[in-house]
């Protein structure tokens, strides 16, 4: 038995429940019973089950011995059931009878609410039990290992619709009026993956994929807006199917928009919940980046049915390995069904620098740590989980080769379906199908925080590898070493040359015979690692810059640019750098330099030095932008439209360029009106359009995201709201915020966007009076978030009160995040500081 105080004991197991849910809609609450079948290990007189915000009203064993007393650990949620004499080892049937709250705070059984086609608001029951929130719908074994066999039964009013993680058998009327949905039994499965819904909702026909229905289900009114989903799913079911090798173990597979989610979307066993935008697209109105996020969304809780739902973690420390995996093949299925979109190329641009971003700090923590409490698990749910945590899986994959690797998971998903695992297993498949020592190299990335820098020098006879950690805040007396997989990559004597090195120790001679024309030590970029290299191997890397991959090229631009943010290099080493790319035609690699720019715009910028600033960005940006035009091409590719749409908020909001301004004002205005506006040119005009905006343009925007008829509509408009930097109105948004005006779904983001524009001190200054209202508005796992702007607040007035409110005001749900994003913050006030002079001299002040 553990002596975690939240763990439940090990006498007695359960094997299946028996749940009927009655929710009402109209008081939010509902009353329910459930009937375990339980396996009494040792001889006990007591029966601890988890509970929270529930209140059973009756309790009932098949041997007959009494409930003498039902007592309650609200701390450690829990429920103790005692009986009037010893249950003797063996098989029993609990009955237990119970009511709970259809609470607003987006877990466990919570209320939603969707405006229908009339206008009207119509209520949705809709259900969270990740990570410890089942024991809010009812008592239970609520801990992943206590694995068993549900079936579900809801009642619920007339008109209304019922869906649970298995098919449906049955519907019928009670006497009373109400529909009692009756759904078979679930798959051996973790009390976390339950889920029940109840709404107003339409679906579409079911699709035979492999042998599995699959439907896209939705709130009415939406059912139009479906086929990108559908079409996602069913690519997803068939590529992950064929990669494991392993039929899916589900009766059927659901995909449910919730219009008030936490989280992005939640894998349950057979009935996947979503945040609305993922599956209600628009195809018409979309962006290249909306579109990805439905399919990489939709692949990503897909990959869950087998690792995570089939095979599942003993216990939350666990949890990083299941999101991680998911995470990696959402990235293997979005490349296989739509290869223009270079995802893995997207993936540096995007999910790595998150990850970085945190994993480069002191206060960052290792891949896997020790979970105790229930709100220490919502804090793995972060950059390093996702995406530190599928990087390394990506690196392993690319180092031992993607048949090897897809061997050794194959191999430990059927050594443990239906049961629970811990990182080692995982480690053991792969060790069994790769030559490569994967435990030694993946302990060294799993369990140690941070990650390394390479720094690459010549050497008699070949090229020297150098590791050390990488920090933002450097600190030289940190002696961390990992065992690297490293990819050389280049040429010698004008021959190709590749070579792969795992570098265990400090320093690594790799002989190399004949002479070294360039060497890229990131070869195809999937390390996660920094590269820096000497000097005369820089220089050799930009003359042979046509020879490198568009993945090495986004490397050495990027690790150029987390070199000034640490000090290792100034400013105008990135600034140099991004002129020598003016040709590039690479949207991601425009990413990275519009980034930096806009990293130094807000962080350095003197302001006497601003036109000149700003005529560097259109000198920089000016060119690529007029290849491309403002009206896309018949044959142009979908990231050639994206690149059109960040050229243009670049110009006009780094560059300030008056045409692109007024341009981007006449655009809005043309969509406003109804006018067919390519996807990227409409969002990125909006974007301008708001940084540009004052009280008018404000008041348009949130008319409009009030009555937008679509969530993709709506979450544009709202962050286009959040980007207007006028103080006045600025406040106004968070106003907003509190007065519960915006979803608490999105409080969190909003709160973020106003606080690293250029109003965000005076919103800070506005959040801090009325701090206790702000952290309402974000319930659940969403209040761990709320620390996510304060980063950008580098002035010197702002940022020293920051990290002084913060001690006097801990937010214990976000203790993890706030440490970090102040130690965020110190960076940037360093690079303030130390870059402000160079940026100045450089702009010729």
């Amino acid at each position: 038995m553990s002596d975690n105080p939240w763990r439940l004991p090990r006498h007695v197991i359960p094997s299946h429940y028996d749940l009927v849910l009655e929710p009402d809609l109209e008081t939010f609450t509902f009353t329910g019973s459930v009937g375990m079948d339980v396996d009494v290990l040792e001889p006990t007189s007591q029966i601890v089950l988890n509970v929270a915000e529930v209140d059973i009203k009756s309790a009932t064993i098949s041997s007959g011995e009494p409930v003498e007393e039902i007592s309650y650990d609200e701390e450690y949620e829990r429920a103790t059931l005692t009986f009037g004499s010893e249950l003797a080892t063996g098989s029993y049937r609990l009955e237990i009878e119970h009511t709970g709250v259809i609470n607003d705070q987006l877990r466990g059984l919570y209320r939603s609410m969707f405006k229908d086609s009339d206008g009207v608001e119509q209520p949705i029951a809709a259900s969270q039990c990740q990570s410890t929130d089942a024991r809010r719908i009812f008592p239970s074994f609520d801990e992943p290992d206590f694995k068993a066999t549900f079936k579900t039964t809801m009642v619920v009013s007339d008109g209304l619709e019922a869906y649970s993680n298995a098919r449906e058998l049955a519907r019928s009327h009670t006497d009373d009026g109400r529909v009692r949905f009756e759904f078979a039994k679930t798959m051996k499965m973790s009390p976390y993956l339950l889920a029940f819904i109840v709404g107003p909702f339409e679906a579409t026909d079911p699709v035979d994929v492999r042998g599995t229905p699959t439907r896209i289900i939705v709130p009415k009114g939406n059912l139009h807006l479906t086929d990108i989903a559908l079409e996602n799913a069913v690519f997803c079911f068939e590529f992950l199917s064929d990669y494991y090798g392993i039929p899916y173990p589900g009766d059927k597979l659901d995909h449910i928009a919730i219009p008030d989610f936490a989280a992005g979307a939640m894998e349950n066993v057979g009935l996947i919940t979503y945040r609305d935008a993922y599956l209600v697209v628009d195809p018409e109105k979309a962006s290249q980046g909306e579109l990805l996020l439905s399919l990489d969304v939709i692949g990503h809780e897909i990959a869950h049915q087998w690792f995570g739902n089939l095979v599942t973690m003993a216990w939350w420390e666990g949890a990083w390995l299941n999101e991680a995996f998911a995470s990696f093949m959402e990235l293997k299925a979005t490349d296989a069904m739509r290869p223009e979109w270079k995802r893995w190329l997207a993936f540096l641009n995007r999910e790595v620098p998150w990850a970085m971003g945190t994993d480069q700090l002191a206060s960052t923590r290792p891949i896997e740590f020790e979970i105790t409490a229930p709100e220490e698990v919502d804090q793995m749910f972060d950059a390093i989980t996702y995406g530190k945590g599928s990087a390394v899986l990506h690196m392993i994959d690319e180092f031992i080769g993607a048949e090897q690797f897809r061997a050794g998971v194959g191999n430990y998903l059927r050594k443990h379906e239906y049961a629970n695992t811990v990182t080692t297993d995982l480690w053991e498949g792969l060790d069994g199908a790769s030559e490569w020592p994967v435990s030694d190299i993946m302990n060294t990335w799993v369990y140690q925080r941070g990650f390394p820098q390479i720094d690459v020098t010549p050497a008699d006879g070949g090229i020297e590898l150098h590791q050390r950690r990488h920090l933002v805040i450097p600190d030289d007396s940190d002696t961390t070493i990992w065992k690297v997989p490293i990819l050389l990559r280049g040429s010698v004597d004008g021959e190709p040359f590749e070579s792969k090195v795992l570098l265990e120790e400090d320093e690594l001679v790799v002989p190399i015979d004949g002479t070294v024309d360039w060497m890229m030590a990131n070869g195809g970029g999937s390390g996660f690692y920094r590269t820096f290299y000497a000097d005369d191997l820089f220089s050799a890397l930009l003359a042979n810059v046509s020879s490198l991959t568009e993945k090495e090229r986004y490397s050495l631009l990027a690790d150029t640019l987390a070199f000034v943010k640490n000090g290792t290099l100034p400013a105008s080493a990135f600034l140099d750098l991004a002129a020598e790319f003016s040709e590039e035609t690479e949207q991601a690699i425009w990413s990275v330099i519009i980034g930096g720019l806009s990293l130094l715009e807000h962080h350095t910028l003197d302001e006497e030095v601003r036109p000149a600033f700003e005529e560097f960005v259109r000198n920089l940006a000016g060119p690529a932008f007029e290849r491309l035009g403002w009206e896309p091409g018949d044959n142009e590719s979908d990231l050639d439209r994206k690149l059109r749409g960040e050229l243009i908020a670049c110009l006009g909001n780094l560059g300030e360029d008056p045409e692109t301004i007024e341009k981007a004002r006449q655009v809005t205005a043309a969509a406003f009106d109804g006018a067919t506006v390519d996807p990227e040119v409409a969002t990125a005009a909006l974007g301008v359009y708001a940084r540009h905006g004052s009280s008018e343009e404000y008041d348009t925007l949130w008319s409009r995201h009030l009555d937008a008829s679509t969530p993709l509509d709506r979450n544009r408009y709202l962050r286009a709201l959040a980007s207007v930097n006028e103080p006045d109105l600025a406040i106004s948004t968070l106003d907003k915020v509190v007065a519960g005006d915006i979803r608490t779904q999105d409080a969190f983001w909003v709160f973020a966007i106003t606080l690293m524009g250029k109003a965000g001190p005076v919103v800070w200054d506005s959040a801090a009076s009325r701090w206790d209202d702000v952290l309402e508005t974000m319930p659940g796992m969403t209040r761990g978030r709320v620390a996510e702007g304060v980063s950008a607040l580098s002035g010197p007035e702002i940022a020293p009160r920051i990290r002084g409110f913060f001690a006097e005001h801990p937010v214990p749900e976000a203790a993890m995040s706030i440490e970090q994003n102040l130690e965020k913050l110190d960076a940037n006030v360093a690079l303030r500081e130390r870059e402000t002079p160079t940026l100045t001299e450089y702009f010729g002040a």
